[in-house]
């Protein structure tokens, strides 16, 4: 048996997988969610950070509900989660180790919270002042490095409390490993700035010169390598199982799915991308083009895929539900989100034909982080909730679709679509918007893709 485990930004995600005369087959997957999200007492609103105890208690709610005996079988774990963001731990103090009902399992001891992908606190002004990176990679707020940079300028002595960092799923590993000092894949470093893909190294003498605590920067693997073994038990999985490096998950949900060159994986969670496989050999320019929509993602065996990698998707239409919630409470009601989402969906399906237009970018993006949403077109007839529902879905692809066109996509050669992530498995209306926008056959994959994906790596 493999384990396969996604830390994702809003649930965990665990997949069993077993071989199989056709390839490994899923034979068990669970999701939770964490409802972690917290206040940030230092960057105040434009914080966004996670309580790592939530999303360790949604973990190991995860593994408690997959079969023991199933467990028990499994010799490999593979471990994605969200890029970018940032947590901060002691080494020698970072959990405990306590006993359940399933066997041994670990708490956050000394940890901070995660500062996410979705962190807002460092400004355009302030990633200006930071000393330019050499990589392939425009820093953006949210990265690892610019949030280290911030708490240096803005709250040195929060630093101090702490001798090791990573991303969220770098930690995990870190801790069944008992690793000395954390171990981070490609993949994750890229995501955090000031890393060269090329030599698979830190600027450290960039950083260095600035006073950057280099000492919190995490060695580098590729990804796809093994990080260690578990040091005890674990929900039942036995001592010695070995644990991979740490992945993107979207690198993740892109490897459950893509066997042709010739696909293009959309994937709509949280956030959305749209990604193609670069040629073998390729290598991405050493400075990056700040304007530029479409970044390149390390991959696996020195492999690119061009991305359009969006900060809108899924999380647009929870900020909806959201809006729609408070307002009907403030109306004196109270109507559960699920119910809303269920009812505002089903209401889309009912209109197609529509001329309101969304142009959804209420978290900006990357390359244009000052454009913000707008809505326009905007008629009598267009203001049912279905009617803004449908405008707001066809919004989040056509963004999308605006950012990667779908006349490059012809031109380098795509034949197919492969729809991934947990809002394009739950939501036919943007379903059936990827299916009216790209003129492609679109095939789908599951809510748990990257789970599976960490798992087939191993």
């Amino acid at each position: 048996c493999v384990l396969g485990i996604d830390l994702g930004t809003t649930s965990v995600k665990a997949a069993l997988l077993v071989g199989a005369e056709q390839g490994q087959v899923v034979v068990e997957s669970c999701s939770r969610e964490t409802l972690a999200h917290t206040s940030s007492l230092e960057a105040g609103p434009q914080g966004m950070e996670q309580n790592v105890w939530k999303i360790i208690k949604a973990l190991n709610e995860c593994l408690a509900a997959l079969p023991q005996q199933q467990l028990q079988r499994v010799t490999h774990i593979g471990i994605s989660g969200q890029m970018h963001g940032i947590v901060f731990w002691k080494r020698d103090k970072g959990c405990r180790w306590t006993e359940c009902a399933t066997g041994p399992t670990f708490e956050p001891d000394e940890v901070s919270h995660l500062i996410t992908w979705q962190d807002a606190r460092c400004s355009p002004t302030f990633l200006s002042s930071l000393p330019p990176p050499q990589s392939h990679i425009s820093l953006a707020t949210g990265f690892g490095c610019a949030t280290i940079y911030w708490y240096l300028k803005k709250s040195p002595d929060f630093l101090k409390s702490y001798d090791a960092a990573g991303t969220i799923h770098d930690y995990v590993v870190a801790v069944l490993c008992d690793l000395k000092k954390p171990l981070m894949s490609v993949q994750n470093a890229a995501s955090w700035g000031y890393f060269n893909s090329r030599n698979k190294s830190w600027n450290t003498d960039i950083l260095r010169k600035s006073g950057f605590p280099v000492h919190l920067l995490p060695e580098v693997g590729d990804p796809g390598s093994i990080a260690g073994s578990t040091g005890c038990a674990w929900h039942g999985i036995p001592k010695g199982a070995k644990v991979g490096i740490a992945l993107g998950d979207f690198q993740c949900s892109v490897y459950s799915c893509l066997t042709e060159r010739t696909d293009a994986v959309l994937n709509i969670s949280t956030s959305a991308q749209l990604t193609i496989s670069m040629p073998l050999g390729f290598q991405p320019s050493e400075t990056p083009d700040p304007s530029s929509a479409v970044s390149y993602f390390p991959y696996f065996n020195g492999d690119y895929l061009a991305v359009a990698a969006s900060l809108n998707g899924g999380n647009v239409l929870a900020t909806f539900v959201d809006m729609v919630a408070r307002w009907t409470e403030e109306l004196g009601l109270q109507v559960q989100e699920s119910a809303i989402y269920t009812k505002i969906i089903k209401a889309a399906l009912a209109q197609h034909d529509i001329k309101l237009s969304v142009h959804p970018t209420i978290f900006g993006e990357r390359h244009v982080p000052e454009q913000l949403a707008s809505v326009t077109n905007i008629a009598v007839s267009d203001l049912s909730l279905g009617h803004v529902t449908r405008a707001l879905c066809r919004g989040i692809v056509e963004n999308l679709c605006s950012m990667l066109p779908v006349q490059c996509l012809i031109e380098t050669g795509v034949r197919r679509i492969l729809g991934s992530g947990s809002a394009l498995a739950r939501n036919e209306v943007l379903r059936q918007e990827v299916e009216r926008i790209f003129p492609f056959p679109v095939v789908y994959g599951k809510d748990v893709d990257a789970a599976v994906g960490a798992a087939m790596v191993m």
